[in-house]
């Protein structure tokens, strides 16, 4: 098989991230039109209103997985001889609310910190996880999204992963996830990351009009297409470099991602990196 096509199907199939494949464009269904219902506000349904007002002459713009945005990068400054590794896991949702507690507990063995995207729909069927991993100062909360929506303001989708539909829904299933977690930890979310990590130019700008910063990732594990622990380890090893992301996911309980990290780690500290989380990053 040729590289270049093997490179696209490892591709495809990782960025599925959560392995949802209903048909794109769906409107919310049963509890997920419950959630909104009871979400909808007036103070929050005026809100919104406001922030369409101010993007309605804004064209969607580049479509993309925005790999390299901001510090994100090879251009996270701070002492050059020192050198620092992301691991950020996703929690979905829906069928797919699982929880990875195995790989929680060897995180907090050693002690390493590490950056969680957590879905509503993940939220309402672990609300007592959630709480304590919120309490967790090892762990940092982010917005993986209020029902693990593709975020596109024009309907695009990719890997038949439910799509929002236009701008409005892009602001409810950033907005309404970043107040279900604040609500719940009293902390509000400054990151952002979309369903496959996908989204358009001007959900970027809506997401840092609402106070967050859209990531996507530098280093795939290769945890949604189900490789094995060997297979995930050389490929965070091999994508290592100073700053890099790395996105994993920790609501599976049957995936490999601890057997993975208890491969690399000794191997990353060996090399002198430190982990991190994505709030500390403007310190280093």
């Amino acid at each position: 098989m040729r590289t270049s096509t093997l490179k696209f199907k490892l591709a495809a199939a990782a960025a599925v991230l959560c392995l949802l494949a209903p048909p794109a464009l769906a409107r919310p269904r049963g509890d997920e039109r419950n959630t909104l219902r009871s979400l909808y506000t007036p103070e929050y349904l005026a809100f919104k209103k406001r922030i369409m007002a101010e993007f309605t002459k804004a064209g969607p713009g580049r479509f993309s997985e925005f790999v390299k945005r901001g510090k994100f990068g090879r251009d996270t400054g701070g002492d050059k001889n020192q050198k620092v590794l992301a691991l950020t896991f996703d929690a979905c949702g829906g069928r797919h609310s699982g929880y990875n507690k195995k790989l929680i507990e060897y995180l907090r063995r050693e002690q390493i910190p590490a950056t969680l995207f957590i879905t509503g729909l993940w939220i309402e069927k672990n609300r007592d996880t959630f709480a304590e991993l919120a309490k967790d100062p090892l762990f940092e909360i982010e917005n993986h999204g209020l029902l693990h929506r593709l975020c596109s303001t024009e309907g695009r989708t990719m890997y038949g992963v439910h799509s929002t539909r236009d701008l409005g829904d892009v602001i409810d299933e950033m907005e309404l996830g970043a107040r279900k977690i604040n609500d719940l930890s009293g902390r509000r979310p400054i990151f952002f990351r979309s369903a496959t990590a996908y989204t358009d130019e001007l959900s970027l700008k809506v997401a840092e009009r609402l106070g967050m910063e859209v990531v996507s990732y530098d280093i795939l594990s290769g945890d949604a297409t189900h490789s094995s622990a060997k297979t995930m380890s050389a490929n965070i090893l091999k994508g290592a470099r100073h700053g890099a992301v790395v996105i994993m996911h920790f609501n599976h309980p049957g995936w490999a991602e601890r057997e993975a990290l208890q491969l690399a780690v000794p191997e990353l500290r060996k090399r002198g990196y430190d982990f991190i989380k994505l709030e500390d990053f403007s310190m280093k």
